[in-house]
């Protein structure tokens, strides 16, 4: 199943366009990353090229989803990320099923919050103390979690990605129902319905992210 959302996009760094050497690494690198992931578990690492030809890239589909949706995802980045990008030496995509990124620079096992994307539900909790404690804040609604580092990362690099990420809903999401922080190395999300699967004990069940409800903000940690 291909992804219901778009994909957004964060480009930076140098252009690598009229660079043979470097578009064919980036090519590589991607491909690879679809390979891998695809049929290793959602998750996979790839390197090409010498010098300063050289392509770091990662990809990573959330824990929950399955192997073809996974699949369909990380085809979709690969296919995007050249497009939004235009050959970018420092490229990342966000799905809400998958994640990939590349950049000339060796990136694996380091923790990256610098960029990422907010999806900002439109409303507000009507119990907004409780409800800023991530707690049932009424007894008929629950609130529903997720969070997940990417697999390079060491358990204490994971926590302190995960520590920043949700340190900013405050910021970011304030008291609104839903609400997810997606950076390059880890995600949390908070909903009042089930957005993950099985979708109340059906494997197949589903739970589409309707983001025509949601606020998008793609936020940059300049030094």
């Amino acid at each position: 199943m291909m992804p219901t959302d778009t994909g957004t996009s964060y480009c930076a760094g140098t252009s690598y366009a009229g660079s043979n050497k470097a578009v064919a690494g980036i090519n590589s690198v991607l491909a690879d990353l679809v390979a891998t992931g695809s049929t290793g578990g959602g998750f996979a690492t790839s390197t090409a090229g010498k010098g300063k030809y050289v392509v770091y890239g990662l990809a990573q589909c959330r824990g929950d989803v399955s192997a073809a949706d996974c699949a369909a995802c990380l085809t979709a980045d690969a296919k995007q990320l050249p497009i939004s990008c235009s050959s970018s030496s420092d490229a990342r995509i966000w799905y809400d099923y998958c994640f990939m990124l590349y950049d000339n620079s060796n990136f694996i096992g380091q923790s990256d919050t610098d960029a990422g994307v907010v999806y900002v539900n439109v409303q507000v909790a009507d119990n907004a103390k409780a409800f800023a404690k991530l707690v049932e804040y009424t007894p008929f609604v629950s609130v529903y979690g997720l969070a997940q580092c990417t697999r390079d990362l060491a358990p204490l690099t994971c926590a302190q990605c995960l520590s920043t990420a949700v340190s900013r809903f405050g910021e970011y999401c304030g008291a609104q129902v839903g609400c997810q922080i997606n950076y390059s190395s880890c995600r949390v999300r908070h909903e009042i319905y089930p957005f993950y699967f099985p979708v109340d004990g059906d494997p197949g069940g589903r739970a589409a992210t309707d983001l025509t409800k949601y606020t998008k903000i793609v936020v940059r940690v300049h030094p």
